[in-house]
């Protein structure tokens, strides 16, 4: 017999998406925490699975606790008059607002009320091992000094915490401690960037259900358990969000006119929608974070004419809005950069560094330009408001690319006015 556990990550109901445009901003709900809800009840529902396990965070805020008991409420009990049972442990979010909640939802269980670890056989060959917050921070592993019961068969742990973050104030634990706790696979929340679970390493953050903001891009959802035999069969994410939020390339080298950009855009919006319509519930709505890119004299004028399609729908899509949340500038001019070196103003100075920068890796003005950049963007990562949102890597490619961009437009902007400059 196989049971069948459905694991759902960071909800935050009571929260709205943002970055979106006012068309889709005045039902913001309809591409939210609420409706992915709604959808992996539907899908719960649909597969019969035996069990529902929430990993914390549940409720955005205390002031959210009447939408989120009104959400929770309905789906928990259309929930169980299927007889799938519900269970969930307390984040840093909820760790007020749940214990309430489960006094008005008899159908919902808590794992591990008030710091205490807690156990529960959900179905046949598997027991959940749950953590609830005490308090809004915690500062100290709720693994320390404990020792786990197993149950038969397959044993999860439940835990919402901060992994591999000694000095975090939400339960920090290692992955050192995960993996000699003796238990089969961990079911995290409080991270929205889900890991690649798997069969043989069923062990990571589930994510977020959906993207909040551009920063959680990428597929989202709820993750499929199958369990059988005392084994774990399959471990595969269910893709249910209604706002889909991705990031997308265009080549503009050889661009004969800024309208021409729209083209290209449609050709690979064509690719991608393929891509979302084989989600199991396909998205709503679609946000791109544009990445423009080649080389081109073209770049003011796209960016000029892509400023008026900015948060417009722009999709070939029947049903889904497509939008182009922000688009970012990484081209290079079509320009001889060898005889602008030779000015001695600005301009000569921005070609000399752009020229650098497309030198050998092992160039020495090259190293300094790109050291001295890592030193100023590592100085607002490691702050530590940033930590928890996702960066971009400060290799030595991805630095030297944004400094082209930067150099580029630069570049653009100088020669335009040098250009005004001579007529007038």
């Amino acid at each position: 017999m196989t049971t069948r556990l459905l694991a759902v990550g960071d909800m935050h109901l009571g929260r709205r998406p943002s970055r979106l445009p006012d068309e889709l901003a005045r039902d913001g709900a309809a591409y939210g925490s609420a409706e992915a809800w709604e959808r992996i009840v539907r899908h719960a529902i649909d597969l019969g699975v035996d069990a529902v396990a929430l990993a914390g965070d549940l409720v955005d805020r205390d002031d959210d606790f009447f939408e989120a008991y009104r959400l929770l409420k309905d789906g928990i009990a259309r929930l169980g008059r299927h007889g799938i049972r519900v269970v969930g442990v307390a984040g840093n979010h909820d760790v007020e607002v749940l214990p309430r909640l489960v006094e008005e939802l008899p159908d919902f269980h808590l794992l591990g009320e008030g710091g205490e670890w807690a156990r529960l056989d959900v179905g046949e060959g598997l027991t959940l091992h749950g953590w609830s917050f005490p308090t809004r921070r915690v500062d100290r592993s709720p693994l320390a000094g404990h020792a786990f019961d197993r149950g038969p068969g397959v044993n999860l742990g439940l835990l919402h915490c901060d992994r591999d973050v000694r000095d975090s104030r939400y339960a920090p634990v290692s992955s050192a401690e995960l993996d000699a706790a003796g238990l089969d696979g961990w079911l995290l929340g409080h991270i929205h960037v889900p890991d690649a679970l798997t069969a043989q390493r069923p062990s990571g953050y589930l994510g977020s259900i959906t993207g909040m903001h551009p920063g959680e891009h990428g597929a989202r959802g709820p993750w499929l358990i199958r369990v059988s035999g005392g084994r774990i069969e399959s471990v595969e994410q269910q893709r249910l969000a209604p706002l889909h939020w991705a990031r997308m390339t265009l080549d503009l080298t050889g661009i004969e006119r800024a309208e021409d950009v729209e083209n290209r855009l449609l050709r690979e919006l064509e690719l991608l929608d393929d891509a979302l319509d084989g989600h199991l519930m396909p998205p709503e709505a679609l946000g791109i974070r544009l990445r423009l890119t080649g080389s081109t004299d073209r770049t003011n004028d796209v960016a000029a004419h892509l400023e008026e399609l900015e948060k417009r729908n722009v999709s070939g899509h029947g049903t889904r809005f497509a939008f182009i949340e922000k688009f970012e500038l990484h081209t290079k001019p079509e320009r001889d950069l060898h005889r602008l070196a030779e000015e001695t103003n600005h301009i000569g100075l921005l070609a000399r560094r752009l020229l650098a920068l497309d030198g050998a890796p092992g160039n020495d003005a090259r190293r300094e330009l790109i050291e001295r950049a890592r030193d100023r963007l590592r100085g607002t990562t490691e702050e530590s408001r940033w930590r928890k949102l996702e960066s971009p890597p400060l290799d030595d490619e991805a630095i030297a690319d944004r400094l082209r961009g930067s150099a580029s437009r630069l570049l653009e902007r100088l020669i335009e006015q040098q250009n005004k400059e001579v007529t007038q």
